[in-house]
């Protein structure tokens, strides 16, 4: 399936599937992989919908305690990205050792896994849906890199870049903090499942009886620690990997084809001018304050991009609201980006950790809308930032009313 059969990358879109959200039967079913998932981490990863936005659509149904638990999914991706903000690069790194020495892990993705022909079906049922969609129920996410990580001894870190490559909601906090978290290199212990886990969870062709992941606990347990799984007898491919670019296509989507049209800096573009930057983590409405001479200009850093590449699915979900938003975008290097910005009279955006180091430099960047108030002290682990994140609170509104009263 197409990222824009799915997915499309519009504000009715995300407007949709904001509308379609129910919070009683998420925290019955969120576990199943056919249970009420959201869906709405590409939107939010990109832009197009806010924290505060998500939790006022929601309550637009009725009241939520704090506690709950669709609050508390918002909670973790705050988490996540003040994480980031507290230890910068340190998310990709081990926080401490994991069930084996760092050196044991193979820093190598097994080709089996790669082309879906583990013989596991819940591992290939995961990266053939990985490749259709761009997106994995998160407990998908989870059994693949317990997979990996514990079965195959494959290093987080390897893994994660993987999976962020690939994933259309793919935000380096968010993805990398939760391997971090299966691997037990930034929780008390590694995350384990077993085929009794996957057949309470996901439809039958995922299960997986008589498998070497139909044991008991223990047993894994001892397997995270000491020898991994042996690579399995060869079979056919499952699947064909999309192949990641750090350079995005002159064309998006399939049939008639939206041009990117990404042309190299111009400083004579903007001369004198006022600038709004418009970024792949910003793609939701232009600000309706935005004086109508202000030239809108669409950005993809190049040493962001070829760091982190990119599914041709992801390019096309970003590159079509990309265009839609900006008549100008430009494609370059932050030097050159940077030396073409300033002859702008003034250039602003909004702040995002992914390119932050970059626009800083060039441009008032705002603070994207934050849903929890800010915790001082550094939280190594969800629950010490949640607990001091909601101290006082007991009703989901008064979050938002928090925020507008500090308008």
């Amino acid at each position: 399936m197409q990222s824009g059969t799915r997915f499309p990358s519009t504000p009715d879109a995300a407007r949709a599937r904001l509308a379609a959200v129910r919070p009683t039967a998420y925290a019955q079913s969120r576990n199943a992989l056919d249970g009420a998932a959201t869906q709405l981490s590409p939107y939010i990863t990109h832009g197009l919908l806010s924290l505060p936005e998500v939790l006022r659509g929601v309550l637009a149904q009725g009241p939520l305690p704090v506690q709950h638990r669709f609050v508390a999914e918002l909670g973790w991706r705050a988490w996540f990205q003040q994480a980031w903000a507290d230890r910068g690069d340190g998310i990709l790194q081990s926080w401490h050792a994991g069930p084996r020495p760092e050196a044991a892990y193979t820093r190598e993705m097994p080709a089996d896994v790669r082309e879906a022909r583990t013989g596991l079906p819940v591992v290939d049922r995961a990266v053939q849906q990985l490749y259709a969609t761009g997106w994995l129920h998160n407990h998908a996410r989870l059994w693949l890199a317990s997979y990996l990580v514990h079965g195959r001894g494959v290093h987080w870190r390897t893994g994660a870049d993987w999976l962020y490559g690939h994933l259309l909601d793919g935000d380096l906090a968010s993805n990398h903090l939760s391997w971090q978290w299966v691997a037990g290199t930034a929780s008390a212990k590694p995350y384990l499942f077993n085929a009794d886990n996957v057949a309470r969870y996901a439809p039958p062709d995922w299960h997986s009886p008589g498998s070497v992941i139909d044991t008991d606990y223990d047993t894994l347990a001892r397997r995270a620690a000491g020898t991994p799984f042996k690579a399995p007898l060869p079979t056919p491919p499952g699947a064909d990997e999309p192949r990641c670019s750090g350079t995005p296509p002159a064309a998006l989507g399939a049939g008639p084809t939206t041009a990117l049209g990404a042309v190299a800096p111009d400083a004579a573009a903007v001369h004198g001018r006022e600038v709004w930057l418009v970024h792949p983590w910003s793609l939701g409405a232009l600000p309706d304050d935005l004086p109508p001479q202000t030239l809108v200009i669409g950005l993809l850093v190049d040493d962001f991009h070829r760091a982190w590449p990119w599914s041709p699915a992801r390019w096309a979900f970003v590159g079509e609201r990309l265009a839609a938003l900006a008549p100008l975008r430009w494609h370059g290097t932050a030097d050159q980006i940077g030396r073409a910005l300033a002859s702008a009279r003034c250039v602003c955006t909004v702040d995002n950790p992914h390119i932050g180091r970059w626009l800083g430099r060039w441009a008032e960047a705002l603070p994207a809308p934050a849903l929890f108030p800010p915790v001082a002290r550094r939280c190594d682990s969800f629950s010490q930032w949640w607990t001091r994140s909601i101290r006082g609170l007991h009703d989901a509104g008064e979050l938002l009313a928090a925020l507008e009263s500090q308008r």
